[in-house]
């Protein structure tokens, strides 16, 4: 057996490699001094359960991340199968995300998108750099369950599950 040579992977390899990881499609809101802020994530997690803590990376160039920082709580917002076109909103860079988007006032008064399968209200317990992204961590204050399918990013393109 030939064992392979490590080197430094390229972003582009490391991208490719990862697409075949199926990932929840969430929505992080915050309202900041200028009205609300939101983008989609999918390396959101459930971090720890006592106490209950949750945690997503947000990219360093992000405009959108130094507003939700500055609020100081945020909301997760669990999309539903139906909503690839919000998620798309979200992640679109320059893009007014909150337009045409319904949501209403959550716990802590974070914005809460509606339609989505469930929500969670946080507050920013720690945030550490790593690479060219922050791990944030969040204490979640208040949550709001729902039931559906959700919506799921693999190999490039938004899904669900059967």
């Amino acid at each position: 057996m030939t064992i392979p040579t490590l080197g430094r992977v390229s972003p582009d390899e490391f991208r490719t490699c990862l697409r075949g990881h199926a990932a929840g499609v969430v929505v992080v809101t915050a309202l900041g001094p200028d009205g609300p802020a939101g983008l989609t994530v999918t390396s959101f997690t459930a971090a720890s359960l006592t106490p209950p803590l949750v945690s997503f990376y947000a990219d360093r160039r992000s405009r959108t991340w130094p507003v939700i920082r500055g609020a100081g709580h945020f909301g997760v917002n669990l999309l539903a199968a139906g909503q690839p076109a919000l998620a798309q909103t979200f992640a679109r860079p320059g893009a007014d995300r909150f337009a045409a988007t319904a949501w209403s006032p959550g716990a802590a008064g974070v914005p809460w998108l509606s339609g989505a399968l469930a929500h969670l209200s946080c507050a920013v317990d720690q945030v550490v750099e790593v690479g060219d992204h922050f791990l944030v961590v969040g204490l979640v204050l208040h949550t709001a369950p729902g039931a559906g399918a959700p919506l799921v990013y693999h190999e490039a393109r938004y899904t669900t599950v059967a």
